[in-house]
């Protein structure tokens, strides 16, 4: 009886059990009619799938789609099918150029008149139909042939020819190869000039110093992330780290598509400022699609990352810890956030910061008064106020790291500044690389310094100086995020762009859309292709900046020739009746024999002259100038043939 009792109230319970689920206590009369309408089943279901017991569906599920078929809620059933889903997926994410408008029939055309097969004289021109727009004005420094040639800038040839089109001038950053060459482009022609505080307020520093204050009118200053309307185009300036403040890259969207310009750039994710590469924004332009990325190439054999400025930091503290008497320290001028941290350093040990050097002190007012950098006014002293310090309280920031003969360093080591002398208890700092060409003169300014017994820190520390250019990866990534359908690399010799295209190739550019640029070549793009049209008249163009003007190529080249090769001077006067030299000539040399042999030498021309005389035709004793060109001909002749040399002939001739 008991048993049977058990098992009433296990039938009951379960009873009860069934009914709760069946018909929550909760729900009301429509809620219990829905839910047995759903406990309903159709027989064919029952039959088809015997196995399946589920519980109702309250949740109005649609019915389960075909396998093969995406449901709504991003799945499939289909495994290889949705492989073959995502890879699509995948490869419009990488290559968003099917978002380009390829029914255009718009075209961008580029022409670089600089900063191509070089370093420095960076200047571009980006056209539409009606409207064209110049990208940086720079300048590059003379090699040691160009003898009393200060500055090159580019030749302004073709900007002349499109003049009535130029909408404006955009900078990207203030160094000297961005900007450099302003003044001279605004002595003949004149445009608005758009960019951020500090290169504007630099490039206006450059016009106070050539009298041309009241070209300042034209400077357009601009917000970061905001795209700008000008002629055809549409230009929004982007956040770049890079070794001067205030760096960009630009997007200039035209009808035929976007393009990106990178400026000078690296990806430094700890810069001393806090505000790193605008990596979010570039991004949004490779999501809309990009029809052509120019981008820096000036590090791209370096492989890994570029170091963070950061880094530089705990060298000056190892440095400065160590230091028993006066800390010296030189770097670029126009890297302020490297003089900032020197500054922090100086300022946190005790010691009174002394500036010195034009352009250091230029940049860091610049700096100070644009609020970049903020440092307190009494920890600075002036020059003539060091030695009133004990050596151990100072700090001397100062220009003249590339050994350049003007610079205050190199006049300090050789004892010829007026208030800084070198001494032996000094800790010198040379925060920066050589600039190729420059190895000479840094290693030269090194040992004037170890000369006057000073401790010299270089090379022997490797985070003293970070580059700021990318390397390979921090190009990868900009190539990644950018993701263009043409790629142009720039700003660099062409060894560092062709390296430079080979990432991008590598990144998924195709080798048919990359081309290697020279300046003045101009190269068309459109949705469709890419292609040169043709090439312009570029170079450089030689500055005296003593004077401020303009140097002619052939006197370059003449004291070129003057220097590598010598001088031959010849005054002769000719009796035109017998062939004959009325008197002994008279031949000077200079640069081509020793001064023992000039007698010797001055015999053997008096000789070829007397030759030549007897052997030339009748006629040209008519006309001065072809005798003389004649006789310079005969005389370099055997200048190239006894001394293996091609000196400058100076003959001057009278006839009688």
């Amino acid at each position: 009886m008991e048993e049977i009792k058990q098992e009433e109230i296990k039938t009951q319970e379960t009873t009860v059990k069934t009914e709760a689920v069946a018909k929550p206590a909760t729900n009301t009369q429509a809620e219990k009619t829905q839910n047995n309408k759903q406990e309903v089943k159709p027989t064919s279901e029952k039959v088809q799938r015997p196995n399946q017991n589920r519980k109702p569906n309250t949740n109005k599920r649609p019915k389960a789609k075909l396998p093969t078929e995406m449901t709504g809620d991003g799945w499939m059933n289909d495994l290889k099918k949705a492989h073959l889903v995502n890879e699509k997926i995948q490869k419009d994410r990488l290559n968003p150029h099917y978002k380009l408008n390829l029914n255009t029939s718009a075209k961008m055309r580029i022409t670089p008149l600089g900063g191509l097969g070089e370093i420095g004289g960076n200047m571009m021109i980006i056209e539409t139909e009606k409207s064209a727009i110049i990208v940086d004005v720079g300048m590059n420094f003379p090699d040691e042939t160009m003898h009393g040639v200060d500055i090159l800038i580019p030749d302004f040839t073709y900007l002349r020819e499109i003049k009535h089109k130029i909408e404006a001038i955009i900078i990207t950053h203030g160094h000297e190869d961005h900007i450099g060459a302003m003044p001279y482009l605004f002595k003949e022609m004149q445009f608005p000039v758009y960019g951020t505080s500090l290169p504007l307020e630099m490039i206006g520093s450059k016009f106070d110093e050539h009298k041309m204050r009241e070209y300042r009118k034209f400077f357009r200053a601009v917000e970061k992330r905001k795209p700008i309307k000008i002629g055809e185009f549409e230009i929004e300036w982007m956040h770049v780290t890079h070794s001067i403040i205030d760096s960009s890259a630009i997007a200039v969207t035209t009808e035929a598509g976007t393009m990106i310009h990178t400026g000078d750039f690296k990806i430094d994710h700890t810069p001393i400022d806090g505000y790193p590469t605008d990596l979010h924004r570039l991004a949004y332009y490779g999501e809309k699609g990009v029809l052509l990325l120019t981008s820096d190439s000036t590090n791209s054999h370096s492989p890994g990352f570029t170091r963070t400025e950061k880094t530089v930091g705990p060298t000056f503290d190892r440095i400065f810890a160590g230091a028993k008497g006066r800390v010296i320290m030189s770097t670029f001028s126009s890297n302020i956030h490297r003089v900032a941290q020197a500054i922090d350093r100086g300022i946190s040990s005790g010691r009174k910061v002394c500036v010195i050097g034009r352009s250091m002190e230029k940049n860091l007012d610049l700096a100070m008064g644009l609020g970049y950098v903020k440092f307190p006014k009494d920890s600075f002293i002036d020059a003539h106020e060091v030695n009133k310090y004990k050596d151990e309280e100072v700090l001397i920031v100062t220009t003249g790291s590339q050994g350049e003969a003007m610079s205050a360093l190199y006049r300090m080591a050789i004892h010829e500044h007026r208030h800084i002398k070198i001494k032996p208890t000094d800790q010198i700092v040379l925060s920066a690389k050589a600039i190729p060409g420059n190895e000479g003169s840094v290693s030269g300014i090194i040992n004037h310094l170890l000369k006057a017994g000073a401790k010299v820190a270089y090379q022997d520390y490797p985070d003293i100086h970070v580059s700021g250019h990318a390397a390979q990866e921090e190009q990868k990534l900009m190539l990644r995020l950018v993701k263009p359908k043409f790629f142009m690399p720039v700003h660099g010799e062409y060894n560092h762009a062709l390296k430079h295209g080979k990432t991008g190739i590598d990144c998924g550019v195709l080798e048919r859309n990359l081309y290697i640029m020279n300046a003045g070549e101009q190269i068309e793009v459109t949705p469709k292709y890419m292609k040169k049209v043709k090439t312009v008249k570029s170079g450089k163009v030689y500055i005296d900046n003593q004077l401020n003007h303009k140097i002619s190529d052939d006197i370059v080249l003449d004291r070129q020739t003057m220097a590598n090769e010598g001088v031959v001077m010849i005054v002769a006067q000719v009796n035109e009746d017998d062939r004959t030299l009325a008197q002994k000539a008279k031949v000077t040399s200079f640069g081509l024999v020793p001064d023992k042999q000039d007698k010797f030498f001055a015999k053997e021309i008096e000789d070829l002259l007397s030759t030549f005389l007897a052997n030339v035709k009748p006629g040209i004793f008519k006309n001065s100038r072809m005798l003389e060109d004649e006789l310079r001909k005969v005389v370099r002749k055997h200048c190239i043939r006894k001394y293996k040399k091609y000196p400058m002939i100076v003959p001057t001739v009278f006839v009688q």
